[in-house]
């Protein structure tokens, strides 16, 4: 199969990584790839992810069998629409599917609608309106912006000034903060649970649980995500059935309902209060850093899958997962999620390499022969190993021999399952 990538980051190069140990793939693309993708995929830096017409003509003259969509945005944009009105295989959602990230109104009206488990909320489109409501209910509460914001579109606000202050907040993420909703607080742990799906059957990946502040103890800005481990004890088997038959099928026969085929993956990130799984969100693509510790641990060929959720083909299929544990830890520019430095050397990564880490890039570039920072996320390093204890020795041991200036990271990846074992 002749395969075209599309995304940079890191779920991406986790992506590449995995689909290369395909025997079915042939010829690998990746739009616009990374230094790190570029081992495993011919990376194409002169088309844009945003510029659908030409992704579609790339597709073409390479003879692409499948696309796989890696970031939100392009689904969001309506990518897999344009290549499928080509008869272009491509895994992702469409536009219509794809709401279920790219509007958080979207999600929560149609959870609320098929009585799939999720918090309290009401919508918003006047901060003053927000503000009253807000006034009468109890903090800690959840301010959220309607649309796509990078991971940072959402505050859990512990007193009333900043939840306020939350509010106003939103105006700087542009027309994703237009709308607003505010949610009651869920008070329990959080865990992400994955699913491929061609539409109808649906196949859960194993749980893993991210890190979205940004500094040790859950303190600190809303991420993208600083660290991830898997699998998440926190979802057991009991815990695992209830996500399936309650959240994932319900979801999945909802969007149908409505008219929508959602083929793809299916992101579900959730609350287990008191033992009952509940939506945080809907993401409409695989989570970063979920699946830099995901797919480390499966044994499956994941471009067949891939194909078969494509091609609605899913229903014989099963996974096969590693007894292993994986923890990955992001090491950030310091000043993220707000302003930082880019362009910063990067040291350590072939040491890193030889202790074992998988390190996958999410914010690098290549200046001459030197590895540079150029984004907020700038590295995951993971490691594999038979018990969650050993991997998070050992990850911290590799993130000890790399460096940049300013570089920041979380100390506690996996300390709440830790805690636990």
């Amino acid at each position: 199969m002749n395969v075209l990538l599309i995304g940079s980051g890191g779920r991406e190069h986790a992506l590449a990584w995995k689909i290369s140990q395909s025997p079915r793939l042939e010829k690998f693309f990746a739009i616009p790839g990374s230094p790190g993708i570029k081992n495993f995929a011919e990376c194409v830096e002169n088309i844009s992810i945003e510029d659908n017409a030409a992704l579609v003509n790339f597709a073409k003259e390479k003879n692409i069998n499948l696309v796989v969509v890696g970031p939100e945005a392009p689904l969001v944009n309506g990518l897999v629409d344009v290549l499928n009105a080509q008869n272009i295989k491509v895994f992702g959602p469409t536009k219509d599917a794809a709401q279920i990230e790219g509007s958080k109104i979207f999600a929560k009206r149609l959870m609320k609608k098929y009585n799939i488990p999720t918090a309290d909320f009401e919508v918003f489109d006047n901060p003053d309106a927000a503000k009253n409501y807000i006034r009468k209910k109890n903090t800690p509460i959840v301010i959220k912006a309607d649309g796509l914001a990078a991971g940072k579109g959402v505050i859990v606000a512990q007193t009333l000034d900043e939840a306020l202050n939350a509010v106003d907040d939103m105006k700087t993420f542009g027309a994703a903060g237009n709308k607003i909703v505010v949610e009651e607080f869920m008070d329990g742990e959080e865990a992400s649970v994955l699913a491929l799906t061609d539409g109808e059957k649906i196949l859960p990946l194993i749980a893993a649980q991210d890190h979205k502040r940004a500094l040790d103890g859950d303190k600190g800005l809303n991420t993208g995500g600083m660290g991830a481990y898997a699998p998440a004890p926190i979802v057991n088997a009991e815990i695992a059935a209830l996500v399936e038959e309650k959240i994932l099928k319900p979801t999945i026969a909802a969007l149908k309902a409505e008219g929508i085929i959602y083929r793809g993956c299916l992101y579900a990130g959730l609350m287990i209060v008191n033992g009952e799984p509940k939506v945080v969100e809907f993401n409409c693509r695989f989570g970063d850093p979920e699946t830099q510790v995901v797919l480390p641990l499966m044994e499956s060929d994941l471009l067949e899958l891939m194909d078969n959720c494509a091609a609605g083909t899913l229903s014989d299929k099963k996974i096969s997962w590693s007894k292993n544990s994986a923890v990955c830890v992001i090491l950030a520019s310091g000043g993220y999620p707000k302003s930082y430095k880019k362009n910063l050397p990067i040291d350590g990564v072939t040491k890193a390499k030889s202790l074992g880490a998988l390190v996958f890039h999410a914010g690098t570039k290549i200046s001459g022969d030197e590895l540079l920072t150029s984004g907020g996320r700038v590295l995951g390093v993971t490691i594999i190993a038979p018990t969650l204890r050993e991997a998070v020795d050992k990850v911290y041991r590799c993130v000890d021999v790399i460096h940049f200036d300013d570089m920041h990271y979380r100390h506690d990846i996996a300390a709440k399952a830790m805690r636990n074992i």
